[in-house]
């Protein structure tokens, strides 16, 4: 008996998850996310639903963005949720843009100088990969270059970029793909050489 009730139960969940989660994979607008959000903090049945939904939809886009989060305004996505992971404690102003990829993390490290979450001011611009990590201080009407790592504050009003890349010449460079068994052909041919 205990077989057949462990079934039902399989079979109830993943009922249940047919209901409730079988289209939200068709909306993927940052509204949609921001809807499902603001419906999550509800009480009652109808919270606890959007709740599962939200969790499942930021899954669902490899992200990270608690409920705990805080942001003054719904902030602006271009390339949706995707890959973006925001710390429980972070607090956000607003008009902020934020690219896919972008980290805005805690530091939980107690010995560390800036242990806790970042706050980000207002009309913040994060571009694509760009990691802010720690309690640090982003002012207001900021620009952050893609990939750049912010481990400090900055102040308002500034644009932060990363250094120009060093460029290291060579001739004859050949950057065509080759396959790991193409490349085990060559070698083993001149090594019998």
């Amino acid at each position: 008996m205990q077989g057949v009730e462990y079934e039902y139960q399989l079979y109830r969940k993943k009922l249940i998850d047919i209901i409730l989660f079988r289209n939200f994979r068709k909306k993927r607008s940052t509204a949609y996310w921001w809807e499902l959000r603001e419906a999550a903090s509800t009480s009652g049945i109808r919270g606890y639903i959007k709740k599962q939904q939200y969790h499942k939809l930021v899954e669902s886009y490899n992200a990270f963005i608690p409920l705990q989060v805080s942001f003054s305004e719904k902030p602006t996505m271009p390339h949706g949720i995707s890959g973006v992971f925001i710390s429980s404690g972070a607090k956000i102003g607003k008009g902020c843009t934020i690219f896919h990829q972008v980290t805005i993390g805690s530091n939980t490290l107690s010995d560390s100088r800036h242990c806790g979450a970042p706050t980000i001011g207002d009309n913040v611009y994060i571009g694509c990969g760009a990691k802010i990590i720690g309690n640090v201080t982003i002012g207001n009407n900021v620009r952050i270059g893609a990939n750049c790592v912010i481990t400090c504050n900055i102040p308002s009003d500034c644009t932060v970029v990363l250094e120009k890349p060093r460029i290291i010449s060579k001739d004859n460079s050949h950057n065509g793909f080759i396959s790991y068994s193409d490349f085990t052909n060559q070698t083993n041919s001149v090594n019998s050489q």
